[in-house]
């Protein structure tokens, strides 16, 4: 696996018009890739005044197109292997994470109808959401472990099909406890949640000891 890191360019309206229909960023990251198409994780990161696009593919990415499009002049993106952080996992090891997900729950339907999936719109469903995910997943976290740091609902069409697409982002921070290490390298691999086309469900953590000191 690996972490791919490339800096955006916020002054460019390319850039701004992409950061409200996440879909355009979808296509880059689709395009920086040979072969068949596969699921890669990324998403939009917003650190210091400064935008990053976070990518963590099982492939090195050519992001030249991404980088023509969105990325300052001459500016070009950062990757590294992931293996090395996977293998520090282990249970009971503490780290700092930073989760941008899409939390929902399904509504269910009469007899042969499809139930509806809906979005959480409230804050403490949010985190009630994230809770009930971690025991899922392989890690656990206490409420006051960690707190809701931006929620963002994208409203944007969909490809060529003009398919109106209605999305909310939620970005999480804070700390969390391994449990299960091999579910949880699973989580970070593949995802939490829906939404990963759109820059939802990738997890990236920092080990406690090296975020404090």
């Amino acid at each position: 696996m690996y972490l791919t890191q490339l800096h955006l360019d916020g002054g460019s309206r390319r850039t701004l018009t992409a950061l409200s229909s996440p879909n355009k960023f979808h296509g880059a990251v689709e395009n920086a890739f040979q072969g068949p198409r596969k699921r890669n994780l990324w998403r939009i990161d917003h650190r210091n005044g400064q935008d990053y696009l976070l990518l963590l593919s099982e492939e090195v990415p050519d992001l030249t197109e991404a980088a023509d499009q969105f990325a300052p002049p001459g500016e070009t993106w950062q990757t590294r292997e992931y293996g090395p952080l996977l293998d520090r996992v282990r249970a009971g090891s503490r780290w700092q994470f930073r989760l941008c997900a899409s939390p929902t729950y399904s509504v269910p339907a009469g007899p042969g109808k499809r139930g509806r999936v809906c979005a959480h719109s409230t804050t403490e469903h949010q985190i009630q959401w994230l809770l009930e995910q971690s025991e899922k997943h392989g890690f656990s976290l206490e409420r006051d472990d960690f707190t809701v740091t931006k929620v963002k609902w994208y409203r944007f069409r969909k490809g060529t099909t003009g398919h109106q697409v209605t999305f909310l982002a939620v970005t999480y921070d804070g700390t969390l406890e391994v449990r299960d290490p091999d579910r949880f390298r699973e989580m970070l691999c593949g995802g939490i949640g829906r939404g990963k086309a759109y820059g939802a469900g990738l997890m990236t953590i920092v080990h406690r000891g090296e975020a404090d000191g």
